[in-house]
């Protein structure tokens, strides 16, 4: 892909084009190893060299990461006074990266980030009904009929009920732990959902988006890049509807 010099380090977070510009005709960007003083040129991304200081400038068309949401980061590319769950992502190269979808203040778990517009319809689009698997840890034991009314789908106040959904509890032996299969993505809905039978959700954690789980490797808060593997699943990932 051929782009201008000042672009390309603009697109790789190095400043604004006006910095980045600067920077070049301060002599400080080298391609293929020759100081480049002109924003203008062209640079294939793919075949040419291109250094700040010497230190290599790679480019990254896309990237794709995965973060273990800590509650408190709010899902946005920026806010005036609260952490957002860029912050999180020091090592990112790409300055338009957005997460795909949101999770609550308070909710955790796998969020992927990219910017990767297409991807990011795919697995948000409300008629691909992409399965998101969320554990809950309740306030009250779940209820014998519980499983049944979510199958079934429930009023949580909007003008249609819930598609059904798929309630089980992964741990026979803690019946306030909750997991939960979703093939939509409403407000708060995990949370509503419980409240229209009777129950609390006291803290609620996703670990599963379409193809996609959390890696339990990573504490609230760290992230990691997409494996290859990863990446191939969610390009070939082909959503219902």
């Amino acid at each position: 892909m051929l782009l201008r010099l000042d672009k390309y380090l603009a697109d790789m977070s190095i400043g604004t084009r006006t910095e980045v510009k600067a920077l070049i005709k301060q002599g400080r960007i080298s391609v293929d190893g020759v100081c480049e003083r002109k924003p203008e040129r062209k640079v294939d991304t793919q075949l040419h060299q291109v250094a700040l200081d010497g230190k290599p400038v790679g480019y990254a068309r896309y990237e794709y990461w995965m973060l273990n949401k800590p509650a408190g980061a709010i899902s946005a590319t920026t806010d005036s006074s609260q952490a957002t769950v860029l912050d999180l992502l020091p090592q990112a190269q790409r300055k338009d990266l957005f997460p795909v979808g949101r999770l609550d203040k308070d909710t955790t778990g796998l969020l992927i980030i990219t910017n990767d517009g297409q991807l990011a319809h795919r697995l948000l689009a409300p008629n691909k009904h992409v399965d998101k698997i969320y554990l809950a840890t309740l306030r009250d034991p779940l209820g014998p009929q519980d499983a049944q009314a979510f199958a079934e789908g429930l009023d949580i106040g909007d003008d249609a009920p819930t598609l059904p959904a798929l309630l089980e509890q992964p741990d026979p032996a803690n019946p306030r732990l909750a997991q939960v299969t979703l093939h939509e993505g409403r407000y708060h809905q995990v949370k509503r959902m419980f409240e229209a039978v009777g129950n609390k959700v006291v803290h609620l954690q996703r670990i599963h988006m379409g193809p996609i789980s959390l890696d339990p490797s990573l504490q609230e808060g760290q992230s990691r890049p997409l494996s290859d593997e990863e990446v191939r699943m969610l390009q070939a990932f082909k959503p219902c509807g």
